[in-house]
């Protein structure tokens, strides 16, 4: 994103917010959604197992009304990590962290970054990769931004969405989606495989999320 470009969404973000701040005591339109807790434990051939719950320290960090945690393995040990936090409204200090800020937290450093195409029955849809590192550790993300309809990759984005749903939509409704698979302790041949099992996992979630993610 160019300067000016991103400019020009800061500005319409800084404007924007105060409409949405002003409007936060109006009942927003609320979509009926099925809860995270319900979403199949069996993607094709991988199988899910809860992770431990997230302590409340970090729930209150983090500000989601809704959120799964789980790790998904294959027959021959392949591993996929899913999370899943859903907002029912983003209002100030309560909206969607970006996982730039929250995996530092936890002692991941962001070693590359690259915004890459899913296959979805709808199209293609651009969403962020990351190679983390932790010591020797490394692992693949993805993560994207779904509301209303939109997957959406750039954090600028989706506050700008965010303010323009609020005034049209009177919803500021958002989930974050983030997919995690071990890359190991060789980059050179662990990348191109973790890279591949992230993006078949994401894409037999994607189609599943409009029960849970409200259009």
């Amino acid at each position: 994103m160019s300067t000016v470009t991103r400019m020009w969404v800061v500005t319409i973000v800084l404007v924007g917010a105060s409409v949405v701040i002003g409007r936060a005591s109006q009942t927003e339109t609320t979509l009926q959604r099925q809860p995270f807790s319900v979403f199949p434990m069996t993607i094709s051939k991988w199988s899910g197992r809860p992770d431990p719950p997230l302590t409340q320290h970090v729930l209150d960090v983090l500000g989601a009304d809704d959120y799964l945690s789980r790790t998904y393995y294959s027959a021959s040990g392949e591993m996929a990590n899913l999370y899943m936090g859903f907002y029912k409204e983003q209002r100030e200090g309560d909206t969607i962290h970006s996982p730039l800020n929250c995996l530092p937290g936890a002692g991941w450093e962001p070693i590359e970054k690259q915004r890459v195409q899913l296959r979805t029955p709808n199209g293609p849809a651009v969403v962020n990769e990351l190679v983390i590192e932790k010591g020797i550790e490394h692992q693949v993300v993805l993560y994207w931004y779904q509301a209303h309809g939109r997957i959406v990759a750039s954090e600028y984005w989706g506050k700008t969405y965010l303010v323009l749903d609020a005034l049209r939509l009177n919803r500021t409704d958002g989930s974050m989606i983030r997919v995690i698979t071990n890359l190991g302790d060789n980059m050179k041949e662990g990348r191109p495989r973790a890279s591949a099992l992230a993006h078949e996992f994401a894409e037999m979630v994607l189609p599943m999320l409009a029960p849970y993610v409200p259009s």
